[in-house]
């Protein structure tokens, strides 16, 4: 696989999200894509059980899947500091936290999607996903992946150009948020800074992309303190706007 980029799509007032996919379809349909049937990538949430009594955070581990990969389960382990621990197994993990209750219990009320169609257009593959959470429509999550290349810093003005060409705007020139320099702990005990465009992209760094979206909408929802969708199928996600001064996609 090639690296992967999540962009969240704006919707316009007074749009649904099925005709704004509808017209994005026929846009990359008349750039020259072809259809390449669908996908789906889910996430549910377990927490543990029973909750710290200290105020401490409690542990969660997100299960994701891809179509991509369909005899993998993506685990990610967060311990509620902010620390997390990466797995990918195969699906015999989603039987093994069934027998976890006592352990770890569902969050089922936040049981996260996006599916929709899949497109190719040359060296790109392109995904329209329509974002649900309980049956109700949180917003548009565009995936893009160039198959040439597996460091984002070598190809991102190639990627940034291809989603401005279908989606008709101009994309923010910083690498994404999930890109962005990290400091880690060296060997040694050192703190360094991390250029993590520089790095080989993985599988996993797309289901990271996915989980790190999810929880952007779910956050939206707890704000809006309630699970309903706006009228029409308006989103109700997590807004994505074009800031004035730059012309750019920006998150708020």
């Amino acid at each position: 696989m090639g690296v992967t980029i999540l962009q969240p799509y704006p919707l316009p007032e007074g749009k649904s999200g099925a005709h704004i996919i509808d017209q994005l379809s026929k846009r990359l349909l008349a750039l020259g894509a072809t259809h390449a049937g669908q996908f789906l990538v889910d996430c549910e949430t377990f927490i543990s059980t029973p909750q710290p009594h200290n105020g401490a955070p409690g542990r969660a581990v997100h299960v994701l899947h891809n179509s991509e990969y369909p005899a993998s389960t993506f685990s990610i382990i967060d311990n509620g500091t902010g620390k997390q621990v990466a797995i990918v197994a195969d699906n015999i993990f989603d039987l093994l936290m069934l027998k976890m209750t006592n352990t770890f219990t569902s969050k089922k009320q936040t049981k996260i999607e996006s599916r929709g169609a899949r497109f190719e257009y040359g060296d790109f593959v392109i995904k329209l996903g329509s974002v649900t959470m309980m049956d109700h429509f949180k917003g548009i999550l565009i995936e893009i992946e160039y198959k040439s290349c597996v460091i984002l810093a070598y190809c991102w003005e190639m990627i940034r150009e291809m989603l401005q060409g279908f989606l008709g705007i101009a994309v923010n020139k910083d690498f994404p948020s999930y890109f962005a320099p990290q400091t880690i702990m060296t060997a040694m005990g050192q703190q360094q800074l991390h250029a993590k465009h520089n790095d080989i992209f993985e599988p996993m760094d797309t289901v990271k992309q996915y989980l790190e979206q999810f929880t952007n909408y779910r956050k939206h929802v707890t704000l809006m303190g309630g699970m309903g969708s706006a009228p029409g199928g308006q989103q109700v996600g997590p807004n994505v706007h074009m800031s004035p001064a730059v012309g750019g996609l920006h998150r708020p």
